[in-house]
């Protein structure tokens, strides 16, 4: 489970790093980088980071394994 939670992390860092690109420069890196190859890839992609984000969420209320 830890690996889980820690590829959870590093998806919701990046996924938040998309939204600050998207609120202060009206910039989607994600389909700027991905939507000329394939646009399935970047809904995989945005489908990912809200799968970590519910895992997050999910984490957040858990307690912590010692």
């Amino acid at each position: 489970m830890y690996i889980v939670k820690r590829v959870a992390y590093i998806l919701t860092i990046i996924g938040a790093i998309v939204w600050l690109l998207i609120g202060l420069f009206d910039f989607n890196l994600v389909a700027f980088v991905f939507d000329n190859i394939s646009p399935v890839i970047s809904r995989i992609i945005y489908s990912l980071v809200g799968i970590a984000g519910i895992i997050g969420i999910i984490g957040f209320f858990m307690p912590d394994e010692e």
